[in-house]
């Protein structure tokens, strides 16, 4: 299970560092933006990409340091 997770890890933090990430992070942004006023930039239209970065956040921090961890 700890191979599994240290592979999953590795690949994930070497995508996350690639142009394609950032732009698929920077097309989700600005599809939410363009919505805004489709959804009267209501308190749900917030909460959807509130919730959704705190998520990603919240798991990336433990795929980054265990491939930062293994790297040093």
């Amino acid at each position: 299970m700890k191979h599994l997770f240290a592979r999953f890890a590795t690949k994930t933090s070497e995508w996350a560092g690639k142009p394609a990430a950032f732009i698929l992070a920077l097309t989700v942004v600005v599809i939410w933006a363009s919505l805004g006023p489709f959804f009267d930039y209501s308190e749900t239209w917030q909460l959807i990409i509130n919730t959704g970065t705190t998520i990603i956040t919240f798991l990336m921090v433990f795929v980054l340091q265990n491939a930062q961890t293994r790297d040093t």
